[in-house]
């Protein structure tokens, strides 16, 4: 798969939802239910031309499945860097989507509208907001990102 990063869509089943928080953290449009069953997901998969992420060897067996990636390895981390390394992903655009609901996050130029939205120590710490363009969770810069990119840049050294 050549690298067109972002043009790919993922689909994760039931099984993976760790996995579909670290890939929308690196930018990823990746849908994620904790409910779906097989038949909504190969739809959903097959109408949005989304590529399946599984751990269901049955899933993959049924005729028609071309675009999935079976993860085999057990922990979240190591599941997305199968799939990094297997589709050869190398552009990211690091938290650019929500992670609870796949939204795209904007930047808040005027903090004080995210003011009741965030504890007070937080608004009064940090700068840079963003707020999802779905569900309306906010985010900042915190400990969590810094955290999130040094482990990250280990890896894809």
């Amino acid at each position: 798969m050549s690298d067109a990063s972002h043009e790919v869509l993922f689909l994760a089943d039931v099984m993976l939802g760790r996995l579909a928080r670290w890939l929308r953290l690196l930018g990823f449009d990746t849908l994620y239910y904790n409910d779906i069953s097989d038949n909504r997901l190969l739809r959903i998969a097959k109408e949005q031309g989304r590529f399946i992420l599984t751990r269901d060897t049955r899933l993959v067996k049924i005729k028609g499945i071309k675009d999935y990636l079976l993860i085999k390895a057990n922990d979240s981390f190591s599941q997305l860097l199968e799939v990094i390394d297997t589709l050869k992903l190398t552009r990211f655009n690091l938290l650019s989507r929500c992670v609870k609901c796949n939204g795209m996050l904007t930047r808040i130029l005027d903090k004080n509208e995210i003011k009741d939205s965030v504890p007070e120590f937080v608004f009064l710490h940090f700068n840079l907001f963003l707020r999802c363009s779905d569900c309306g969770k906010v985010y900042w810069e915190g400990t969590h990102p810094r955290k999130f990119r040094e482990k990250l840049s280990e890896v894809l050294k």
